[in-house]
C-alpha cells in the first residue's frame, strides 16, 4: 500500500491545542476589555435633584400683605375706626386666607399702604378711582349703624381683595378661564356660513375696531400678558347641524338651542388658527348666517328667543351672531363691528379671569372709562400668581416622583439647572409679595416656566416609558449570539483539558507497572 502524504490536521501548528486555546483567550480579552467602553457609552447621566428643598415648599404658605388706609372726611374719627374694622376682618379671615391675603387696616398713613378708603358719612353708593375705595358710613350716630356700617365695609373690602373666594360661581368662572400663559394668541374671525347665498360680508375694518374698542384693555392687561393679533376672513364656513325654525317677531328664523351650541364650532371644515405657534390661542368668531338661515338666534333652555346673539365657551373663546338687514355687505366698518367688539371684549375679561366688582361698588364716573379698575387687575395678578405658584410645587413634586420611580431615567445639568432656578424664582416670589403684584407674578411665571421646561425635557422624556425590561429584550439577541460560541468553545475546552489531564494521569499510573513487568521478563531471559 501506498503511503499518504497528507498530514494529520491534528498536527497542524494552526489546528494545535495552544493555538486554539489562545485564538479563544484573545475573543475573551477583547470582549472583557469592551466592557468598559460598552459601560461608558450606554450609562446614564443622573444627577441629585434638591429633593428636600422640593419637598419644604409644601409647607410654605405664600400669603400677599395688602395694607389699607382709612382716611376720614368730616364728621368721621378713622383711628378709632381702624381696630373695629381690623376686628370684623377677622371674622372673615377664612375668605381672605383662600386667596392668600393678609390685610391689615391702617388709619392716617396712605404713604404706606397699598391702598386707601376715603370714609364719609352718607348713603351714596360706593365708588372706586384707582386703589382708592370712597365709602359712605351711615349717618345715623346710633351703636346699630355704626355695627351694620363697618360690617358692610368689611365685607365689601374681603371682595373687592378676594373676589375669587367670595364669588359664589367661583366653579363655574374658574371652569372658563384660560390656564395662564405670559404669551396669548388672539384670533379674529369673520366667518361667512356660505358666501354663495348672498348673505356675506367680504371684508371688514377688524384693525380699527381692535384699536379702538380693544386697545385699552390689552395695554391695561400687558402686566399679565403679551398678545399676538391674527384675523382673517372665510366665505364658506357651513353648520355641521341645521338649526330650528321657528316664529320670531311675526316673521320666520331660526334658532340655536343650548344643545347645539356646545357643537357650533365646526373643526372639521373651519380654519380658525392660520399662523403655528405653542401659545395658546383665543378665538374670537363673528358669524354671518346664510340667507336661508337669516335671522339666526340664540334660544335660551325654555326655547325663548334670548337678547343677546352671543356665546362663550369656556377655554376656547366667544362667537358673535350677525344677522346683517341687507345683503350683500361690501364691507363692515369700525362703526359696524362696536357691538360685536364690545362683546369680544366682555368675552376677553372673563376668559383671562377678571374678577368684576362686588355689588354695590362702581367706578368713580368722574374718573374717565377704564375697561376694568386698578382693585381687579391687583386681585387678578394674586390670582394667578397663586396659580403659577401652586402649579410650580406639582410640577417639581411630579419630577422628583419620576426619577425616584425610574430607576435609569437620566437626570443631566439641565434638568438640575432649571430645578434649582425654579426654587429660586419661588423664593423671590415669597420675598416679593409684601411689595409688588407685578413683580410676583413675574417671579411666579418664570418659576412656572422652568419648572415646565424641567418636567418635558426632552432628554427625560425619551425613557419615561422605557422600562427595564425593553432594554433586556433589545441586548439579549445581540449578547446571545455573541457569548453562545464563546462560551461553548471554553466549555469544550475545559472538557479536553479535564480529559487530557486523566489520561496522563493515568498514564503515569501504568508507566512503572510497565517499566517492572520488563524488568522482570529481562530477569527470566538472562
Amino acid at each position: 500500500m501506498a503511503s499518504s502524504h497528507h498530514k494529520d490536521p491534528a498536527h497542524l501548528c494552526f489546528e494545535s491545542v495552544v493555538t486554539r486555546r489562545l485564538i479563544i483567550a484573545s475573543y475573551w480579552a477583547v470582549v472583557l476589555l469592551a466592557i468598559p467602553l460598552w459601560w461608558k457609552t450606554t450609562s446614564i447621566e443622573r444627577l441629585s435633584l434638591p429633593a428636600s428643598r422640593v419637598h419644604a415648599q409644601r409647607n410654605r404658605e405664600l400669603f400677599f400683605l395688602v395694607d389699607v388706609n382709612l382716611e376720614a372726611q368730616e364728621g368721621v374719627a378713622a383711628q378709632s375706626l381702624q381696630q373695629d374694622l381690623q376686628r370684623w376682618v377677622e371674622f372673615g379671615r377664612h375668605v381672605l386666607d383662600a386667596s392668600a391675603v393678609d390685610l391689615k387696616v391702617r388709619a392716617g398713613d396712605a404713604s404706606k399702604a397699598a391702598y386707601n378708603v376715603v370714609l364719609g358719612r352718607g348713603n351714596a353708593e360706593s365708588t372706586v378711582e384707582g386703589r382708592e375705595l370712597r365709602y359712605d358710613m351711615y349717618p345715623e350716630d346710633d351703636a346699630a349703624s355704626y355695627d351694620v356700617s363697618l360690617g358692610r365695609l368689611a365685607d365689601t373690602l374681603t371682595k373687592l381683595l378676594a373676589p375669587y373666594s367670595s364669588y359664589s360661581a367661583s366653579r363655574i368662572q374658574a371652569q372658563r378661564v384660560m390656564k395662564y400663559s405670559p404669551r396669548y394668541r388672539l384670533a379674529f374671525t369673520l366667518l361667512n356660513e356660505d358666501a354663495a347665498s348672498g348673505s356675506a360680508a367680504m371684508a371688514w375694518d377688524v384693525q380699527d375696531a381692535i384699536q379702538r374698542q380693544m386697545g385699552p384693555l390689552l395695554a391695561k392687561l400687558s402686566d399679565l400678558h403679551n398678545f399676538t393679533i391674527e384675523s382673517q376672513v372665510q366665505f364658506h364656513a357651513p353648520l355641521a347641524f341645521q338649526p330650528r325654525p321657528i316664529q320670531h317677531e311675526s316673521r320666520d328664523a331660526h334658532g340655536l338651542t343650548q344643545e347645539d351650541l356646545t357643537v357650533f364650532i365646526n373643526s372639521a371644515e373651519w380654519t380658525l388658527s392660520s399662523s403655528v405657534s405653542n401659545d395658546p390661542v383665543i378665538h374670537f368668531v363673528l358669524f354671518i348666517p346664510s340667507s336661508k338661515n337669516n335671522p339666526l338666534h340664540i334660544l335660551d333652555h325654555e326655547g325663548f328667543v334670548n337678547p343677546s346673539n352671543a356665546f362663550l365657551l369656556p377655554q376656547w373663546g366667544g362667537i358673535v351672531l350677525l344677522n346683517p338687514s341687507h345683503s350683500p355687505i361690501s364691507r363692515l366698518t369700525s362703526s359696524d363691528l362696536v357691538p360685536a367688539f364690545n362683546t369680544f371684549s366682555y368675552q376677553l375679561l372673563t376668559l383671562l379671569g377678571v374678577p368684576g366688582l362686588p355689588l354695590g361698588v362702581d367706578p368713580d364716573p368722574k374718573a374717565g372709562w377704564q375697561p376694568f379698575t386698578d382693585w381687579e387687575l391687583d386681585a387678578l395678578l394674586r390670582r394667578r400668581a397663586l396659580e403659577n405658584v401652586q402649579s410650580s410645587r406639582e410640577t417639581l413634586e411630579a419630577i422628583v416622583r419620576l426619577v425616584n420611580q425610574i430607576k435609569n431615567m437620566p437626570v443631566g445639568e439641565d434638568v438640575v439647572g432649571d430645578v434649582q432656578a425654579a426654587l429660586d424664582a419661588l423664593n423671590e416670589v415669597h420675598e416679593s409679595a409684601g411689595s409688588s403684584p407685578v413683580t410676583t407674578l413675574q417671579h411666579s411665571a418664570r418659576a412656572l416656566t422652568l419648572a415646565s421646561r424641567a418636567f418635558f425635557n426632552p432628554g427625560m422624556l425619551a425613557l419615561l416609558y422605557f422600562p427595564a425590561e425593553h432594554t433586556y429584550a433589545v441586548y439579549t439577541p445581540l449578547f446571545a449570539s455573541v457569548a453562545a460560541p464563546l462560551v461553548g468553545a471554553v466549555v469544550r475546552e475545559l472538557v479536553a483539558w479535564k480529559r487530557a489531564r486523566k489520561e496522563a494521569k493515568a498514564h503515569a499510573e501504568r508507566k512503572p507497572d510497565e517499566q517492572r513487568q520488563a524488568q522482570e521478563e529481562l530477569a527470566k531471559a538472562d
